[in-house]
């Protein structure tokens, strides 16, 4: 009796902190330890129980495993029946001390890549190579009123967007990289420039600001891509020039470059683009240097 399994799975206090946390996002081992303040066996052990009930699922990528609960299915029904019990305290607590651990890793986040900014450029041409991605994407960039580069750096494709677009809005998350995109655009002299300090899961852009966005090699840093990539469906009108590297194993990359994800499965990506109302027009794959793989896709808004 699979509903007995469900039950008996949850029938245990920190098994129901865990899994209000999971309702929130996903969350890997080292990140609930922190929130619930256990340790790593505790945290696992009961982690198994609930995978092996099927009320959570797990997603290996490199070396880390992330949680999230069942998004379909039986498990997927009872969870949304019985989730309401879970709004009380302690899980209130929880849920706060999520959001301020969040908070904190953005905050870690933003210094790294604030640290990072002066030798930003160079750090990706040691992945990127010889491929001009810029004139990729402009290539596949139609003429329109406005365009954004969300998670745009120190802004190198920005002036290339105003050749294509009246007014060119750059989104970072970084202060110092948004300085030195500042420097570039003075000294390109653009007057259709703008730049705006934010994050992509939560774009400083108003419903269908823009007509296109591009995101170019920026999904692998966030920790919710898919929420990012809603945001930009709300955001621009028209469509979205997506660039990223596809599946990989090279661990080097969360310390050196601060990536999240080890790239993404195909399918994957066009499952998030078609959730966040987009429609796939065009995909592309391109060799880069140590191995890897860029995913080069055109999606309309629908």
């Amino acid at each position: 009796m699979q509903s007995l399994v469900y039950f008996k799975a949850l029938a245990d206090e920190t098994r129901l902190r865990l899994l209000n946390l999971l309702l929130l996002r996903e969350f890997n081992v080292a990140e609930l330890m922190e929130i619930l303040d256990m340790g790593q066996s505790r945290v696992s052990r009961h982690l198994r129980i609930l995978s092996d009930s099927a009320l959570v699922r797990s997603r290996k990528d490199g070396l880390w495993a992330f949680y999230a609960p069942a998004e379909e299915g039986e498990g997927r029904r009872f969870l949304t029946a019985v989730g309401y019990l879970l709004e009380g305290e302690p899980f209130a607590s929880d849920r706060r001390r999520a959001e301020e651990a969040a908070a904190a890793g953005r905050r870690r986040k933003r210094r790294f890549f604030d640290a990072l900014a002066e030798d930003w450029e160079e750090m990706k041409r040691s992945i990127i190579g010889s491929l001009d991605l810029g004139a990729e994407i402009i290539a596949r960039l139609p003429a329109c009123r406005a365009a954004a580069d969300l998670g745009c750096g120190t802004g190198d494709l920005l002036p290339l967007l105003e050749t294509r677009a009246e007014t060119v809005i750059g989104v970072d998350s970084s202060p110092r990289m948004l300085d030195l995109a500042a420097q570039r655009l003075t000294a390109a002299s653009g007057k259709g420039l703008e730049l705006r300090l934010g994050e992509i899961e939560h774009l400083p852009l108003r419903d269908r600001e823009v007509d296109w966005a591009v995101i170019s090699m920026v999904l692998h840093h966030l920790p919710e891509p898919r929420t990012g990539l809603i945001e930009t469906g709300r955001a621009c009108r028209r469509g979205l020039i997506l660039v990223e590297l596809a599946r990989h194993q090279d661990e080097s990359l969360r310390s050196r470059f601060g990536d999240h994800w080890l790239g993404f499965e195909r399918r994957q990506l066009e499952t998030w683009l078609i959730e966040a109302g987009f429609t796939v027009s065009e995909s592309r794959t391109y060799a880069l240097k140590k191995n890897l793989t860029a995913l080069l896709y055109t999606a309309r808004n629908t």
